[in-house]
């Protein structure tokens, strides 16, 4: 039981809900850059939320299954034909043995995630199925040939969901943020202008992060901090004054100032944005 890579866009990658807990080894979650759609595609196929999904980046994928399967596709959203017929996006589909199944490019959005009942069990590392290229850990990324097994059909009935909540968000966002933990680090015009105007996501963008290009945000200090420790969502903001966003594969730790954190829902919705999309964030003080 296993899908079989004919064809393939600029990077597929096995991914589930990352190694959380690993930062005093110097590892990073990683998993999905889009959690969201990731535990959707799961949902649509009946599978648990962690089981391993396939991350497709601006399409291209072409593929068979060598038995009969129950797939879904969440995300970005594409054009999915199978055995040479066009399907629903977001809604659950039966394959048989042999079929093709392609996607598109999508018309918005970066990443597409193809679940299969039973999820793909490649060999966990550190507790997860999930690739991280920057480091190396986990399964590498797909290549044409490969052959991705299929885990044992043991997942629940397959709901009805509404296939509308499929889709990633186009044109510009608006992301809830909370202030810190060194906004201190940055003057009050800073501040006010970090929320206040439009940023633009970059080109310089992966599954690290994303810079974002606007005015340059001014210190009210100077010097450099000792590193700390780093989540997703963290805004970063290095000497030139431009925010870096980090997404699944951050780095462990940072010597930047970091003036706020994403919470963690909307991150998926940067993970999702293309160049050129325009940004704001919405600021609020952390309580505890």
């Amino acid at each position: 039981m296993s899908l079989v890579v004919k064809a393939l866009g600029p990077l597929a990658l096995v991914e589930d809900l990352g190694r959380p807990g690993c930062g005093h080894l110097g590892v990073c979650p990683s998993g999905a850059a889009d959690r969201a759609s990731h535990r959707l595609a799961n949902t649509l196929v009946g599978n648990a939320e962690g089981a391993a999904t396939l991350e497709v980046l601006l399409g291209g994928l072409r593929a068979s299954v060598t038995t009969d399967a129950v797939i879904a596709l969440t995300g970005a959203p594409a054009a999915v034909n199978v055995a040479g017929r066009p399907v629903a996006f977001g809604e659950a589909v039966h394959v048989r043995a042999g079929d093709d199944i392609a996607v598109g490019a999508p018309t918005h959005g970066l990443r597409t995630y193809l679940a299969v009942r039973g999820g793909f069990a490649v060999v966990p590392v550190l507790g997860s199925r999930s690739s991280d290229p920057t480091t190396g850990l986990g399964p590498a990324p797909v290549t044409v040939g490969d052959e991705l097994p299929f885990g044992d059909d043991t997942a629940g009935d397959v709901p009805g969901v509404d296939a509308g909540t499929a889709f990633v968000r186009s044109g510009d966002l608006l992301l809830r943020a909370v202030w810190g933990p060194r906004d201190d680090w940055f003057t009050d015009e800073a501040r006010a202008a970090f929320t206040a105007k439009a940023w633009e996501v970059s080109a310089e963008g992966d599954r690290v992060g994303v810079r974002l290009l606007g005015s340059a945000l001014k210190r009210s200090r100077v010097g450099e901090l000792a590193s700390e420790g780093l989540v997703r969502g963290a805004i970063q903001v290095p000497a030139n004054g431009q925010p870096i966003v980090f997404l699944a594969d951050h780095p462990t730790t940072g010597g930047y100032p970091v003036i706020a954190v994403i919470r963690d829902e909307d991150v998926d919705h940067l993970a999702q944005a293309r160049p050129g999309t325009r940004v704001r964030f919405v600021c609020e003080r952390r309580t505890l």
